[in-house]
């Protein structure tokens, strides 16, 4: 079997509190505590939970965006986090980013050949002369008219302006590309339009995604495997089709069983999940989950859970993982 795109092992980002008169550290908030994950070329990683339980943070560090606490990284074989300000930047080409938001992810001092071409300048993929042919093929692909080229960000709608997002990640011709909730801040018919986009971009250019939501049904749609985070840690990972259809953790069965059924007539078992998300400062001891959730047991209290395979993929951490799988 052919070595992973990405690789991603224990990753760990902390943030230091500081207090006091001197800022001395106090303490951290520990945004991604226990991320482990595989990313295949041409496949799309859907990563979904509450919003604050790190699945941006750790997008973010796994591009080293941010800096790593602990953990390892591989893109194509390279730890990310041992390239030299060189190396990181000519990598820099394979790995992009589309924000969530459309409005301030964009520079609104300069027109969209601007934003799409200046990174083909400066990383020296084309000159001055064929910049705005290049720019111009990019924008075509995704689905923007020629004569756009010279307008500013703040004469689009969202929707528009996330697909300048999208050629300008696409510009350098990256691998990879983590998508940070690019369509939580449109429209409905928008974001089918969106998703859709970045399916058939996927197709045409083999592309991997590492696509962060918290909208479980748009996951479904775009995704061939999904991680479920709490509290920083991924809780469960499986196919798509096997995490919908048999969800083991006590957390992915009531997120999912949160998802609208367009049907009336079709009433679902909503699993409402007792007290707020605890603090990523000072997390719980044993599992993480315990606080809230509706199976919990003395041992999972005081003893962290174990990674209890189940076959084809499908990981869960929880003590009693086999007792709830189908």
């Amino acid at each position: 079997m052919s070595e992973p795109l990405l690789k991603v092992e224990h990753l760990k980002k902390y943030f230091p509190i500081k207090g006091g008169v001197f800022q001395r550290t106090v303490g951290y908030v520990k945004a991604v505590e226990d991320v482990t994950l595989e990313l295949n070329k041409g496949e799309t990683f859907g990563l979904v939970g509450e919003s604050g339980c790190g699945k941006s943070t750790a997008g973010r560090t796994i591009l080293r965006l941010y800096e790593k606490t602990d953990g390892i990284v591989r893109f194509k074989g390279k730890d990310v986090f041992a390239l030299k300000k060189s190396e990181l930047r000519r990598m820099r080409q394979n790995m992009q980013i589309v924000f969530q938001d459309p409005y301030s992810s964009l520079n609104p001092r300069m027109t969209v050949g601007g934003i799409i071409g200046e990174p083909l300048l400066e990383h020296g993929l084309c000159t001055r002369d064929e910049q705005r042919g290049k720019v111009l093929e990019i924008m075509e692909r995704c689905g923007l008219l020629a004569s756009h080229i010279d307008r500013y960000p703040h004469e689009f709608s969202g929707g528009q302006r996330q697909r300048i997002g999208i050629a300008r990640a696409l510009a350098m011709g990256p691998e990879f590309i983590v998508c940070d909730e690019p369509v939580s801040a449109l429209d409905v018919s928008i974001q089918a339009q969106i998703i859709n986009l970045l399916s058939d971009l996927q197709k045409e250019l083999q592309l991997s995604f590492l696509f962060i939501s918290h909208d479980l049904s748009v996951v479904r749609h775009i995704s061939h495997r999904i991680g479920v985070m709490y509290l920083g840690a991924l809780i469960e990972t499986a196919n798509k089709d096997e995490l919908y259809d048999n969800p083991v953790h006590p957390y992915t069965r009531a997120l999912l069983s949160a998802v609208p059924i367009p049907d009336p007539t079709v009433k679902r078992n909503r699993i409402i999940l007792p007290g707020d998300l605890p603090s990523p400062v000072n997390p719980p001891a044993g599992c993480k989950f315990h606080t809230r959730c509706p199976s919990c047991r003395e041992i999972c209290k005081t003893k962290e859970p174990p990674t209890i395979t189940l076959g084809d993929g499908h990981t869960v951490v929880c003590h009693f993982a086999r007792e709830f799988s189908k």
